[in-house]
């Protein structure tokens, strides 16, 4: 009934094994379109640093975006140069896109990217990845508007900045404050769940991701950088910024009527301490008083707009009466959705019943107080029985949440219908089969009628042995991975990583490549 936690226990977070010498912990990809001058540099820059600082194995991604220069030959010669970097060819155009596909491909634990311009000075790379690693968030992000963040760029792009951001936060509700610093990463097994919701396919695809991420309770970890303006940037400001407003839209509708399944990420990664069996601190009590409190206050003045109303065509018993029915029934309806989150009609004829119990007792003491005061005076003004009134609701209201709560909405298991979850496991594709239709589990859960619903699976927090490589299986209704990708990532091989990428959706296209 209660939707303030996830049923079960979910698993704690585990930190990434140490001493795993086989499979890169970190995987960082850099999404290039046309960078044949700024590749190389890029590359061996950030592979020297690497190197010296970074005490895990890594790897070094270059997504290429359909260059039409010289980018892809500079990309091969970096890989066969240096072990830790591969190459990826897509043949068509779009960061999201770039990096949907090269993530759900990866086999590293963690996984990165950031712009070929390399403006984030690279001694934040760490502190980005180390909660990842140590499994205290799930998503890090770079943020050039954190007051610690040293910026140099020039008053258009920092108005821009600061103005999207904004929309972010009034439109979506958004708490992070950076969407768009080319300096991300995410966990593995976070990404398998979270990239199937994401849409977009062009810039806008870091805003989704986070936004989603955030609105599912995911962990999402913030680093202040130090970051200087590329002036030499071949980024579309106008255009960009019409496709995030546009984004902006999509998901903000989306989200409004409940078209993503949020429920398939809420909070299925960590030690949730409102998971915990904890005995004399009930669950969801300060978010339930609030709630109540907020319904409470509309229901009063709802409450005495019906009594002045009423008031002017009969008693005061009779207009008391009858505004507090009404407003008992909107009451009742508001908090069995809004307070105690009871959805669906089932047993709302009984919380109704059992509402008008309740209602008899805040009549009982409304009545009883203007019995009280009409014999003490025989004409009160409007105004004192307004202010008596008030007082009667105030205490009629605090036994109203005792009983909602003990009584009408009690939290007990028996309210829930019983369900299983099951599982089936179709043994692995093999070559011959369509690489279109890839071999995975199925869940679903086994409903009292006896069918079964079906949803995408949840990962549990992988423990330390569990990081070894192992055939990556796509779960995205968006994969662009069409190819031979499907031998790549069960082989594990990147050196032949280069290939032809078609959408599977006849809209999947960039609209910066119209």
């Amino acid at each position: 009934m209660r939707t303030d936690s996830s049923p079960g226990t979910l698993p704690a977070r585990e930190h990434l094994p140490a001493g795993d010498a086989g499979t890169p912990v970190l995987d960082v990809v850099i999404p290039v379109y046309n960078e044949e001058k700024d590749l190389q540099p890029c590359v061996l820059r950030l592979h020297e640093h690497l190197e010296r600082t970074f005490p895990y194995a890594f790897r070094i991604t270059i997504a290429d975006n359909a260059s039409t220069d010289t980018t892809p030959l500079v990309s091969r010669r970096l890989e066969a140069e240096i072990p830790e970097v591969r190459a990826f060819r897509l043949e068509q155009k779009g960061r999201g896109r770039a990096l949907r596909t090269v993530w759900s491909a990866s086999d590293a634990p963690v996984l990165a990217y950031m712009d070929v311009d390399l403006s984030t000075d690279l001694n934040a790379l760490l502190p980005l990845v180390a909660p990842l690693i140590s499994g205290h968030s799930d998503l890090a992000i770079g943020s050039r508007l954190a007051r610690s963040s040293r910026v140099v760029r020039g008053p258009k792009r920092e108005f821009i900045s600061r103005a999207y951001n904004l929309i972010l936060r009034g439109s979506l509700q958004a708490r992070f404050s950076d969407a768009q610093c080319g300096f991300k990463a995410i966990r593995r097994d976070v990404a398998q769940v979270l990239l199937p919701l994401v849409e977009d396919t062009g810039w806008f695809f870091d805003t989704e991701m986070l936004v989603i991420a955030e609105r599912a309770g995911l962990r999402i970890h913030e680093v202040p950088v130090d970051w200087v303006d590329d002036p030499d940037s071949t980024v579309h400001i106008v255009k960009t910024a019409t496709d995030d407003l546009k984004g902006v839209w999509r998901v903000g509708k989306a989200l409004a009527t409940g078209a993503l399944p949020l429920d398939r990420i809420a909070r299925p990664f960590g030690d949730d301490p409102r998971d915990r069996d904890v005995q004399d601190v009930p669950k969801g009590l300060a978010r339930q008083l609030v709630g109540f409190c907020v319904v409470g206050g509309l229901s009063t003045l709802f409450y005495l707009l019906l009594y002045s109303v009423f008031r002017q065509f009969g008693g005061s018993q009779t207009a008391n009466a009858l505004a507090l029915l009404v407003s008992a029934v909107a009451n009742t309806a508001a908090n069995r959705r809004l307070t105690f989150g009871v959805r669906g009609r089932g047993g709302a004829v009984r919380h109704q019943a059992q509402g008008l119990v309740v209602f008899g007792i805040g009549l009982a003491l409304t009545s009883g107080s203007l019995a009280a005061l009409n014999a003490a005076s025989s004409d009160p003004a409007h105004s004192t029985e307004l202010a008596v009134l008030i007082a009667a609701n105030l205490a009629a209201t605090v036994l109203r949440f005792l009983l909602f709560r003990a009584w009408v909405f009690p939290d007990r298991d028996e309210d829930q219908p019983r369900s299983t979850v099951v599982a089936t496991h179709t043994p692995p594709a093999t070559h011959a089969q369509p690489a279109t239709q890839p071999a995975m589990p199925s869940y679903g859960t086994q409903q009292a009628d006896g069918t079964q619903q079906r949803y995408a699976p949840l990962p549990t927090r992988p423990t330390a042995h569990q990081y070894a490589p192992a055939p990556y299986t796509p779960q995205s209704p968006y994969d662009t991975t069409e190819f031979r990708a499907g031998e790549a990532a069960e082989q594990r091989s990147w050196k032949d990583a280069t290939m032809r990428l078609d959408p599977v959706r006849p809209t999947d296209t960039d609209p910066r490549s119209s």
